[in-house]
């Protein structure tokens, strides 16, 4: 038994009533990974499955306030599809796209994603590097929050019991500003990456405004290589430049040896390739090309 009571509450306020109510409540919405830590003994089965799709908010993937939505139960399929994403926030569209499998996508979601506190979640990494912000709900309203402080731990969210996780804002594309999405992963392609990089720049003419970089698993949690930005910032794109934000890159991250998918010394080496390419990549669409 996965749960002992299901509930589908259609409004945010009902939901947040249920968590609060019933003690071992747990949020359900993809399912993907919860199902699975449940019938695999990761964690006890639930008192209640409160399924959040059949609320609005959380469905919602559109402009809001001179922002892109995007509402956390929202199916990886649907984001990697989506015309506006592919706009605005074309690293999300590209991770969405790469996780998992059709299937998978098809009902995981960009919430669970994030929620599920991983630190090489792809789309927490392209929403790290899109600067967005997640909005959560809880006992004492609604609140914007950034990305890292959703964050404890390698699969220790920061969000409380009683707290829901309403979905994504993020700021909307403009001329010069482009991103992009490079991955590495087992041939099967359904588990978590061995390496990502999301990238995110503003370029004017040959220069870099601004840039944010993503990587994972950067460390215990998903975080921005800000050395790696601050080697590119106010600098053309050059094959000097970029070698001085790998190193950058490779001085601050905290690698490790996994397993069953890299070395600590194969993913260091995958870190300059991908980081090149999402780089390559994201100057070349802020520049029309």
């Amino acid at each position: 038994m996965l749960w002992q009571r299901y509930y589908r509450p259609k409004i945010i306020e009902e939901a947040l009533h249920l968590l609060a109510a019933i003690p071992g409540a747990a949020i359900l919405a993809g399912g993907t990974d919860l199902i699975l830590d449940v019938q695999q003994g990761r964690r006890d089965p639930l008192a209640a499955a409160v399924d959040v799709t059949a609320i609005p908010d959380l469905q919602a993937l559109e402009v809001r306030r001179g922002r892109l939505f995007i509402g956390a139960a929202v199916p990886l399929s649907r984001i990697a599809a989506s015309p506006l994403v592919h706009e605005h926030a074309r690293a999300l569209a590209e991770a969405a796209g790469q996780m998992a499998g059709p299937q998978v996508r098809r009902v995981a979601t960009l919430g669970g994603n994030v929620a599920h506190a991983l630190p090489a979640a792809d789309g927490a990494m392209a929403l790290l590097a899109l600067d967005a912000q997640a909005e959560v709900a809880g006992p004492q309203g609604r609140q914007q929050v950034a990305l890292p402080a959703l964050y404890r731990g390698p699969g220790r969210s920061a969000l409380a019991p009683t707290e829901l996780l309403v979905g994504f804002t993020l700021p909307l594309g403009g001329p010069g500003r482009a991103s992009a999405f490079r991955r590495v992963m087992r041939p099967q392609g359904v588990a978590l990456p061995i390496l990502n990089c999301a990238v995110w720049l503003h370029r004017e003419g040959e220069r870099i405004v601004q840039v944010r970089i993503a990587v994972g698993p950067f460390g215990p949690v998903p975080r921005r290589a800000v050395a790696a930005e601050s080697a590119l910032c106010g600098h053309p794109l050059t094959a000097e430049t970029v070698a001085q934000a790998v190193d950058a890159l490779l001085r601050e991250a905290r690698f490790r040896t996994s397993l069953y998918r890299a070395t600590q010394a194969y993913r260091r080496h995958l870190a300059g390739i991908l980081l090149r390419d999402a780089l390559r990549l994201a100057w070349e669409r802020a520049g029309g090309a």
